[in-house]
């Protein structure tokens, strides 16, 4: 019998992989009907999902972690069994700003040599009463997470030298057109909006700031994980062979056309390319330049819930919400990701599943040959820009490291 599963989403490039599970078919052979339902704020999908309007959400891996402590509203525990993508976003500036801290016709920066020059702009605004603005997503999202952490790494303190507002993803390029905001950190295609509009330049690629950041989650509430267990599975199997086929060359062409149709992103179907196959227009007619792994969406088992992703998450929620560490919201955070989840469903299917369920962040600077429970599997560097490492055996040690 055919099950139907409803999931929320944002007009986002990384919502491709349930809607490439329902458009090539991939959910229908594991038995499930998806209905998809597109809003524009992520404030809104996640109201539906805990409301119980859709099953699951395609959703910024933060706001899953402070829903389950009740940060913002009462605690509902959310539960993520599948990471959706990592990275994919950019740090878009004003042209005039971008020029000054990257010169003229500059491909994407040295994120410390663009700090250095951000932060003398940045306090001499600060100082005259008119601190740049930055634009994020969500409060809770790894685009809050990663400006801030790149902020504060080159001596720019968030809240205090600049200000961040929230601006949703498909108005961020109007609100940088608009003067409202200096800069934005945004995923695609609103990047390369903004560029096309002359509103705004790329300067960084948040994969550059942690080159192998967790981003988007699969997500649901945990008593429809325990409800509809088994076509959780059968969605994550279908997930999984929508995100080889999206990372395929040959298909870049047709899932372009498909996610800018007008039910999914209603975008320009050459900027939705670009982005799958990591190209970036620097500045409008400007050359467009090759950054690889932009998006990352399958290699290196990417769609794997490392719980060690959800516990840096959390760090970054207690540095900047003024949090003391908690054990037991450390936990709690913990348990938000899924590992046992997804081995379940990808068992006997020749996907790479690790062993271990967490690992040390940005502990990697080079390709790394591990075991996994089917075979062998190269990582790539998985490094944060300023050479720190996570060892989630020593939250607390780590929180103590950061400025």
């Amino acid at each position: 019998m055919t099950v139907e599963l409803t999931i929320g989403f944002l007009p986002l490039v990384d919502a491709c992989l349930p809607i490439l599970a329902r458009e090539h078919g991939f959910a229908e052979e594991e038995g499930l009907s998806l209905r998809l339902v597109k809003d524009m704020s992520w404030a809104t999908v996640l109201d539906r999902l805990l409301y119980g309007h859709s099953d699951a959400a395609h959703l910024i891996a933060p706001l899953a972690i402070a829903t389950t402590l009740g940060r913002g509203r009462p605690a509902q525990p959310l539960v993520a069994p599948f990471v959706l993508g990592l990275n994919g976003n950019a740090i878009t500036l004003a042209p005039g700003l971008a020029r000054e801290v990257c010169g003229e016709g500059h491909g994407l920066g040295d994120p410390r040599k663009v700090g250095e020059a951000l932060r003398t702009i940045a306090l001499a605004r600060a100082n005259a009463g008119k601190p740049l603005t930055f634009g994020v997503v969500h409060r809770y999202s790894s685009h809050n997470y990663m400006l801030r952490y790149w902020l504060a790494a080159c001596g720019i303190r968030p809240d205090q030298d600049v200000e961040i507002r929230t601006v949703a993803p498909p108005f961020c390029a109007e609100a940088l057109e608009l003067g409202e905001v200096d800069g934005i950190c945004v995923g695609e295609p609103w990047n390369s909006v903004a560029v096309e509009k002359g509103a705004g330049e790329i300067v960084l690629s948040t994969s550059q700031i942690w080159r192998r950041g967790v981003e988007k989650v699969l997500a649901m509430r945990e008593p429809v994980l325990e409800e509809k267990r088994e076509a959780v599975l059968r969605l994550i199997r279908a997930l999984c062979r929508a995100a080889a086929h999206f990372v395929d060359p040959v298909n870049w062409e047709t899932n372009a056309a498909i996610l800018a149709r007008s039910e999914y992103l209603d975008g320009a179907p050459e900027l939705i390319r670009r982005a799958i196959a990591d190209q970036l227009l620097i500045a409008r007619g400007g050359a467009m330049i090759h950054y690889p792994d932009f998006m990352f969406q399958y290699r290196e088992a990417a769609n794997f819930p490392w719980v060690s992703q959800a516990e840096w998450l959390y760090t970054q929620m207690v540095r900047w919400d003024g949090l003391d560490y908690a054990r037991e919201d450390a936990g709690k955070a913990a348990r938000v990701f899924r590992p046992d989840i997804y081995r379940a469903a990808l068992l006997g299917t020749g996907e790479p599943l690790p062993g271990a369920s967490s690992k040390v962040e940005g502990s990697l600077a080079g390709p790394t040959v591990v075991g996994t429970q089917q075979g062998l599997i190269t990582l790539e560097s998985n490094a944060f820009f300023d050479g720190l490492v996570f060892d989630p055996q020593d939250v607390q040690g780590y929180l103590a490291q950061l400025p």
